[in-house]
């Protein structure tokens, strides 16, 4: 019996060095008693720094919130660099990203996904008079884009002999255009809606789309568990009404963006479509 025992024991290590048995995360986060979700924190309205209370809002603060409502535990919110999201959540040191983590195969491979949380239009904002009135016009021109953003990846498919400069956060991208150091920038719409409100009049949207996108919740590879918490979570609240409430606080009427939600919560995640 001695021996037997000592041979599961073995043979239990083994697998664990193997990564064949893995812990479950989401028993994990339950112990802790919190839950750590990633976020730029930088792009209002999705995650930003409210300037009377210093703390991170915004509407994916709002569903890591409710995600961890759903689990039984509090909140911490991480703040992150572009670049930094998956390695942070494969390095296990968040648990979510609620991070304008748009869907493509290739982060698939890396990383899991949730059902759909909001869906972007990428877009390039120039200065008003460039002469710039689409895509192909910046064909040889210096473009600015956050370092390891889905909008660098779209605008150097796009365009490949433009020259990209890379910004460790949106602000640092839009600096360069304000300072004529690139002739565009490209993001999700909503965030060049909102520099373009802060900096008043001079800058422009083009109107053409560089690519629309389908954002997610994503979490840890061969997670199950709590892969499932998050989507369970995301189909009760478009179920109870809560996900479109949510949508209007953030993006609705009573918003400067005055958005109408083109998505549900509870329908899958899927491939940007890239300018034709």
């Amino acid at each position: 019996m001695a021996y037997l025992n000592r041979v599961i024991v073995a043979a239990a290590l083994f697998l664990w060095g193997t990564g064949l048995v893995q812990a479950d995360q989401l028993s994990d986060i339950k112990a802790r008693g919190k839950l750590i979700c990633g976020t730029i924190g930088t792009i209002e309205p999705f995650s930003f720094q409210d300037p009377k209370t210093r703390e991170t809002v915004g509407y994916e603060i709002d569903l890591c919130q409710s995600i961890a409502k759903s689990i039984g535990v509090g909140l911490e919110v991480k703040l992150l660099a572009v670049e930094a999201r998956i390695p942070e959540l494969t390095q296990g040191r968040v648990d979510v990203l609620s991070a304008a983590m748009g869907y493509s195969d290739e982060r698939a491979k890396q990383i899991d996904y949730s059902l759909t949380t909001f869906v972007s239009r990428q877009m390039l904002m120039v200065k008003a008079g460039s002469g710039i009135a689409k895509i192909d016009d910046l064909k040889d021109k210096k473009i600015s884009a956050p370092k390891g953003s889905s909008s660098e990846k779209y605008v150097r498919t796009l365009l490949p002999e433009a020259n990209v400069l890379t910004f460790q956060d949106p602000p640092s991208a839009f600096l360069a255009l304000q300072q004529s150091k690139v002739s565009a920038l490209v993001l999700s719409e909503l965030g060049l809606m909102k520099f373009k409100q802060q900096a008043g009049e001079g800058l422009e949207l083009v109107a053409q789309p560089v690519a629309i996108e389908f954002w997610g919740i994503c979490v840890h590879k061969d997670e199950p568990a709590l892969l499932a918490a998050v989507n369970e979570t995301l189909k009760r609240l478009e179920t109870s009404g809560e996900g479109a409430a949510m949508f209007e606080k953030w993006f609705g009427k009573d918003t400067p963006y005055k958005l109408t939600r083109s998505f549900k919560l509870d329908q899958p995640v899927g491939n940007p479509v890239l300018a034709p």
